[in-house]
């Protein structure tokens, strides 16, 4: 070893002293010096660059987020505006053997735990509809998301905030922890808003890490501010946590996927927008809508209206993927189900559906008897339209 070390030493003064002497005259010097350099970086074989190797926590996240393409959310608890959401059961026998039937393989469930605790409801009220949950998901061969829905957190009450949310995930981390991690996931933290992306990194790090002190195998969710966005995404720089799946929401063109949602205010109330766009079938702005964003949404339409938009707005978180080399997962997808055509409808869900498996992004539906079902009523085999099975990749072969 030590002569190795000589003889490094030597042809590392060489490379440096020798082959930049001038010699223009001498041939058998220059092929001399090519030989030398050629044995010197024989010999150092860490100049020669090779594929890094990707840690095994990645690898696992990668691994499960394969698992849950084809998901749906059932959104139920995070129904703040429903006063007997805890008193009802909107999973009953029938939905998961329906939904194993329909090819889906995943379920997320979006809970407003903080609305619940503000309105003095006991930990184990929301943790027995949980284990319910857990125990069906099992059963029927489901993997399943426990989504942090509804929250509070923003730019002024963040660290108030972080505490909050990293307590309650301490109390299901140690609940769930002997629950198999390729079973059950934990989305840290629904749709954080728009805010400096610093400070959302910073606390998204810190109750990942309080996680990890009790369960250091579970995968966790976790997206970027500005309401999970592709854009804000785009430009996240990721935890150093390794086993991350990383997810962003994704209902672009809004005008098209949230047409006359009355919570968006007046910049969506113009409704029959069609997908793709089509000239003749347009409908004229709504005049509530002007000097909205929802003008300018209206204006850009006949660009973004069609799929190769949609194909492109996909294709950036895309490349941020897998540029940084970590696994993503759209986590919401779908159509306000009141004002949009069915046929738009169907075109819209398949068109997003097919693009995120052309990119190996898994993606679940938003949802799965709420406002933007895909059924025609009650959940069931019959209230599923023909063009919805096929947007959703239903053969009857199931």
């Amino acid at each position: 070893m030590k002569n190795q070390k000589t003889l490094y030493r030597y042809l590392y003064t060489f490379k440096h002293l020798s082959c930049i002497a001038e010699s223009p005259n001498s041939v058998v010097f220059g092929r001399f010096c090519a030989i030398v350099l050629s044995l010197y970086a024989a010999m150092h074989p860490f100049i020669a660059k090779s594929n890094p190797t990707i840690p095994a926590a990645r690898l696992i996240a990668f691994k499960r987020a394969k698992t849950l393409d084809g998901g749906v959310s059932f959104s139920w608890l995070e129904q703040t505006w429903n006063k007997n959401a805890l008193a009802e059961n909107h999973l009953n026998n029938a939905d998961l053997p329906l939904l194993k039937q329909l090819g889906f393989k995943s379920i997320r469930l979006p809970i407003a735990f903080e609305y619940y605790e503000n309105e003095h409801i006991t930990d184990e009220q929301i943790f027995s509809h949980i284990d319910n949950i857990v125990k069906q998901c099992r059963l029927y061969g489901f993997k399943l998301i426990i989504d942090y829905h509804s929250g509070d957190f923003n730019e002024n009450n963040f660290r108030d905030e972080t505490k909050t949310i990293t307590n309650l995930w301490l109390k299901l981390a140690k609940r769930y922890k002997n629950v198999s991690g390729d079973d059950l996931f934990f989305e840290i933290y629904n749709e954080p808003p728009h805010m400096d992306p610093q400070i959302w990194k910073d606390a998204a790090y810190n109750i990942v890490t309080a996680i990890r002190k009790i369960d250091i195998d579970r995968t966790l969710i976790v997206g970027a501010s500005n309401y999970n966005s592709i854009y804000e995404l785009s430009r996240f720089v990721r935890l150093a946590d390794e086993n991350i799946i990383y997810t962003f929401h994704f209902y672009e063109p809004f005008l098209f996927t949230h047409q006359g949602a009355e919570w968006t205010g007046d910049q969506e109330s113009t409704i029959g927008v069609p997908f793709p766009y089509n000239a003749e079938k347009f409908p004229i702005i709504n005049p509530k809508a002007k000097n909205t964003d929802g003008e300018k949404n209206y204006k850009e339409y006949q660009i973004d209206g069609n799929e190769q938009s949609v194909k492109d707005k996909l294709q950036i978180v895309k490349n941020w993927g897998d540029k940084l080399d970590v696994p993503l997962l759209c986590g919401e997808y779908g159509v306000y189900n009141k004002y949009a055509g069915l046929d738009s409808r169907c075109r819209y869900i398949k068109t997003v559906r097919q693009a995120l498996k052309q990119l190996n992004i898994p993606g679940l539906l938003w949802d799965y008897n709420g406002n933007f079902s895909v059924f025609n009523g009650v959940p069931s085999l019959e209230n599923l339209p023909d063009c919805m099975k096929d947007a959703i990749g239903y053969t009857g072969q199931k």
